[in-house]
């Protein structure tokens, strides 16, 4: 009887034990799916971008993710911090010397106000494009490597629409990142 018992509670426990450990798994998984299935915002996904450890590789890309962060200032909505978090971010993207121009605080207040304004138009960036990889331009000026790089914004005011050509010029710097160095207003050739 005892060894019938003893049995039986065996039994019982390995059960007990074998649905928790199912519960825990099946638990465990829906949190990762969750997680998978999380879409981040266009600003969430500017403000997790690390360009200390994944700077952008190619002039090109450094442009384009320079065109998000415009794109987003103007067109997403956003708390004062998360401006201030993504001019952090498109700063990252400056040359040294653009940077000594433009000191923080200045830059930001610029942008404030260049952003009402927009607002204020009721303009809308409705795409953005920059030049394909072999249009881009490499020449070596005064000794620095630089690299020109032709960009398109396609804007909406009121019920009219306009294109801006730019084009962006940009230097390696000491780490051999591509940093936007200047830019100006171009003609679309």
């Amino acid at each position: 009887m005892k060894k019938v018992l003893r049995i039986g509670i065996a039994v019982i426990c390995m059960v007990a034990l074998v649905v928790g450990y199912y519960a825990y798994l099946s638990h465990r998984n829906d949190q990762v799916n969750a997680d998978d299935n999380v879409e981040l915002s266009e600003v969430q996904a500017i403000l997790s971008k690390d360009f200390q450890k994944d700077y952008p590789v190619t002039a090109r890309s450094v442009v384009k993710w320079y065109n998000r962060i415009i794109k987003a200032y103007y067109d997403q909505e956003y708390s004062d911090e998360e401006l201030e978090a993504m001019a952090d971010q498109a700063r990252c993207l400056l040359d040294d010397e653009l940077l000594s121009y433009n000191p923080k605080d200045v830059y930001l207040s610029s942008l404030k106000l260049e952003i009402a304004d927009y607002k204020n138009r009721k303009r809308t960036i409705v795409s953005s494009s920059v030049s394909d990889s072999k249009e881009v331009q490499y020449k070596t000026v005064k000794g620095d490597e630089c690299a020109f790089v032709q960009t398109y914004y396609f804007v909406r005011e009121g019920s009219s629409y306009t294109r801006t050509y730019e084009e962006f010029c940009l230097r390696k710097d000491e780490n051999g990142d591509w940093k936007i160095l200047a830019w100006q207003l171009s003609s679309e050739d």
